[in-house]
């Protein structure tokens, strides 16, 4: 019930509608933690992203493995510098039904989803997506919206485990330079598909 003159606050559903519509492009850094079934931290990373829409985007993973995702509108490089290893995917087939679509994608990848929303958690408003069809390894995300737009991200994979993101200095809408969607693979390494 709402108490007169109170604000009504707006669902995880209408918080999306609107991160979408005003949100062409983001910056920011982020914190990610893998835990398995029981719960337990078995991987913790964190990097910086970026992303433009439709379809461009940037992960650098800089703790503890440097690994770089760059997606520039018609393929996906993901680079294992460790490794010395690229692996390139076209995007349609990489981004379909995946939790990149719902950040980096157009309009047309949000009916890739099922929607609804999850209320409030720890003070952010949850909305969960689940995928139409199962291609990308995972069940379910859910994005938490706070007071500052897009806090949080949380990935339900098919084996149990669960991958939590926390981003912090995100800014919306900042002028990305078109160098930060390209990839070249360096020389010497070796590449993995098209």
């Amino acid at each position: 019930m709402l108490l007169p003159g109170a604000p009504a606050r707006a669902s995880s559903l209408d918080r999306f509608s609107q991160f979408l519509s005003a949100t062409q492009s983001a910056k920011g850094e982020f914190e990610q933690k893998v835990l398995d079934k029981g719960g337990r931290i078995v991987q913790q990373s964190r990097g910086t992203l970026a992303f433009q829409r439709p379809g461009k985007f940037r992960w650098t993973y800089v703790k503890p493995y440097a690994q770089l995702i760059v997606g520039d509108g018609t393929r996906v490089w993901i680079y294992d510098q460790d490794l010395r290893q690229v692996t390139v995917r076209r995007m349609d087939q990489a981004l379909t039904s995946t939790p990149a679509a719902l950040l980096a994608g157009n309009n047309e990848a949000m009916r890739a989803f099922r929607m609804s929303d999850q209320g409030e958690k720890d003070g952010l408003e949850w909305l969960e997506a689940v995928p139409r069809q199962k291609e990308g390894g995972f069940e379910r995300v859910r994005m938490g919206f706070g007071s500052s737009g897009l806090e949080a991200m949380e990935f339900y994979d098919s084996f149990g485990q669960i991958t939590l993101l926390r981003f912090t200095s995100l800014t919306r809408n900042p002028r990305l330079e078109s160098s930060t969607f390209r990839f070249s693979p360096p020389k010497g390494v070796d590449i993995v598909g098209e």
